[in-house]
């Protein structure tokens, strides 16, 4: 998908493409979430997660924690859905 590094603005627009892949639900971040965003991570290199209503975390300190974790680069919270990416490919 994505070879070179590229600044936040592009990849919020990237990102606006997407669709989430990822759902974190009342078990917050849990082990398996982040395992799985680890390896959507490596395949994709820009991951949209979305916060379900019933979990209960705020958002940003979820996608804090998500990035944190798994070594993601938190790019944008917007209403439910976080934008996250590979550190890598951000400059």
């Amino acid at each position: 998908m994505m070879e070179r590094k590229l600044s936040r603005k592009e990849l919020k627009g990237k990102g606006t493409e997407l669709k989430a892949t990822m759902h974190v639900g009342k078990d917050g971040a849990s082990e398996g979430v982040v395992e799985e965003l680890v390896n959507q991570l490596k395949a994709n290199k820009l991951v949209k997660v979305k916060v379900l209503a019933s979990s209960s975390e705020q958002k940003r300190e979820i996608a804090e924690e998500l990035a944190s974790r798994s070594g993601a680069v938190l790019i944008e919270v917007r209403g439910n859905t976080i934008l996250l990416c590979d550190g890598r490919y951000v400059e």
